[in-house]
């Protein structure tokens, strides 16, 4: 049987970023603390682990003093950066550049809004770690909607200014635009002069649907490896199986179900933009034994 490695699977140049800045202090130290897990994926962050990464919660975060820290391609609230202050923290900020700019944004149109007692609204889930640190830019004013249902936090008779996470699919993320555009209508509104839309959702993942769509077309089955808590993940493993059915999501090599493989020649294998390619590579190694 084939097995075919996507050639443009593997990190995004954020999470990669972070990754390299973490081996790097771990090359001189055997400790990094890491606010959050570094990637939504179970397998890198387990290797990682064992160079010496100590992955730690808020309230943990809290209680340190005089220690360095990682944090994240997701990025942090501005509180984050205040403990840090105060506790005598030594950051390493691997904050994934586009979200750095985008909470940059976020905070200059909640200044702006304020005098005009607008909205800033975030379309993404409330307890992912890029949108905390996006709405902490607002004083954790923003509304956040993840769904079509939540539209109805907003009051559509005052100025809106919308972001997206930046893992988001993009047609979602046109649905939500469209909704509130047709709910401010109906309120007696102008979208034009209420409606302000940053197109935030990352292009790193957006550009990547097209090719793993193709990619998932040219082969019998897909394999897609990707952490149970990505984001672009689910989005990724969506837009695959939207054009090949015969797709299945594992997160480690003990989830793979050799039966798939019954009568197929040919075989795909990709991920998330947070998974890593030696993992990728180890799963190909096990079906190429086997198969």
């Amino acid at each position: 049987m084939q097995v075919v490695i996507d050639p443009d699977a593997g990190f995004c140049f954020g999470v990669e970023s972070s990754i390299s800045m973490a081996e790097e202090h771990l090359r001189q130290s055997n400790k990094l603390f890491c606010l959050g897990e570094l990637v939504h994926n179970e397998e890198e962050i387990e290797r990682l682990k064992k160079l010496g990464l100590i992955v730690i919660d808020y309230s943990q975060f809290e209680a340190l003093h005089h220690e360095t820290v990682l944090i994240r391609a997701h990025g942090e609230p501005p509180s984050t950066f205040e403990t840090a202050r105060k506790n005598k923290l030594n950051l390493i900020n691997s904050t994934c550049p586009i979200v750095k700019k985008l909470q940059s944004r976020v905070f200059c149109s909640y200044e702006e809004l304020i005098a005009e007692d607008g909205q800033v609204v975030l379309f993404g889930k409330e307890q992912h770690p890029e949108i905390v640190g996006l709405k902490g830019q607002t004083n954790s004013r923003a509304i956040v909607i993840n769904t079509p249902a939540e539209v109805n936090n907003i009051d559509f008779t005052r100025k809106i200014h919308l972001f997206s996470q930046t893992t988001k699919d993009e047609a979602d993320y046109k649905m939500i635009q469209q909704i509130i555009s047709e709910r401010i209508i109906a309120s007696g509104g102008d979208p034009e002069q209420l409606l302000s839309i940053t197109r935030s959702v990352c292009k790193q993942v957006s550009n990547r649907i097209p090719g793993i769509k193709d990619f998932a077309k040219s082969h019998q089955l897909i394999l897609f490896v990707a952490g149970k808590s990505s984001s672009n993940g689910k989005v990724l493993f969506h837009a695959a199986q939207s054009v090949n059915p015969n797709t299945h999501f594992i997160s480690e090599l003990e989830e793979i179900n050799h039966e798939w493989f019954i009568g197929i020649d040919n075989m795909g294998i990709t991920g998330a933009t947070s998974t890593p390619l030696w993992l990728m590579e180890k799963v190909a190694a096990v079906i190429r034994q086997k198969h």
